[in-house]
């Protein structure tokens, strides 16, 4: 039907260290499209950074300190926000928490 999984369980695939208080997991990927789960311990740091894929990401929960492009705003839980491609974008965790990410095309640097 396809090459990549349709349906992938939680224990499919393994959280990894991140480093700076984060860990990752890849919940599903194609070649177009990556969703990827990210926990942060309170104060957890996403550094500054940018990749030319296009991201979208929800905030699960906690609450967090988002800068992209320069602008900065704090997100809670049911917040979103998108980072184009080529954007400088950083996270803060205020509180423990979980974002959950779409990447396109896929991190293959994740895999």
């Amino acid at each position: 039907m396809t090459d990549f999984n349709v349906f992938t369980a939680d224990d499919d695939t393994k959280w990894t260290h991140a480093g700076h208080g984060v860990s990752r997991k890849i919940v599903a990927h194609s070649p177009e499209l990556m969703m990827v789960r990210f926990r942060f311990e309170a104060g957890g740091l996403g550094m500054p950074h940018s990749h030319p894929h296009v991201q979208t990401s929800l905030v699960m929960s906690g609450r967090f300190v988002l800068t992209i492009g320069g602008e900065t705003r704090e997100l809670g839980p049911g917040d979103s926000y998108m980072v184009p491609s080529g954007v400088v974008h950083s996270a803060r965790a205020l509180e423990a928490g979980e974002l959950v990410d779409a990447f396109s095309p896929m991190r293959s640097d994740f895999l």
